[in-house]
């Protein structure tokens, strides 16, 4: 039997403390680019701060779990045919997607600066819109199309 990859300790981030936001710096970086990182990340939460008047981590908080998907579908080939299975989401890929998802949906924004578009892609997902909530959304209606399918799970 083959052994386990180690799981990797993330150490939390300077100004919070908080590991889930280094988790999302570090998918945030470019090029080993980790300052420069994480200065977008504290600007985009100063920004949120701002335009909202809560405090900015509440607000990142929210919209993260806003995004994270519970379910989403697999491929699975039965018989000659491909199936769209629907299947519950590990708890540590739950995290990765919806980070994923909120960058990459606030690079493809319009506004000038990546904090702009990052600030402002949080503040949509805080309150239930935008381009990754729509995602989550989504790969839920995906899941709820295919339940028929379930019982193929592996």
């Amino acid at each position: 039997m083959r052994k386990k990859a180690a799981k990797h300790t993330t150490l939390p981030d300077p100004k919070f403390g908080d590991v889930q936001v280094t988790k999302f710096v570090n998918n945030l970086m470019y090029d080993g680019k980790k300052s420069k990182s994480f200065d977008i990340f504290y600007n985009a939460i100063d920004m949120v701060a701002e335009k909202t008047g809560e405090d900015g981590m509440e607000t990142f908080k929210k919209a993260l779990a806003n995004v994270t998907p519970q379910v989403e579908v697999r491929s699975r080939r039965v018989g000659g045919a491909n199936f769209q299975i629907p299947q519950p989401v590990r708890e540590s890929r739950k995290e990765s997607l919806a980070m994923k998802w909120l960058i990459g949906y606030s690079r493809k924004r319009n506004e000038r600066s990546m904090e702009q578009k990052l600030a402002n892609e949080i503040m949509a997902a805080a309150k239930e819109e935008g381009a990754a909530f729509k995602k989550k959304e989504e790969v839920h209606k995906m899941a709820e199309a295919n339940k028929a399918f379930s019982h193929f799970r592996f």
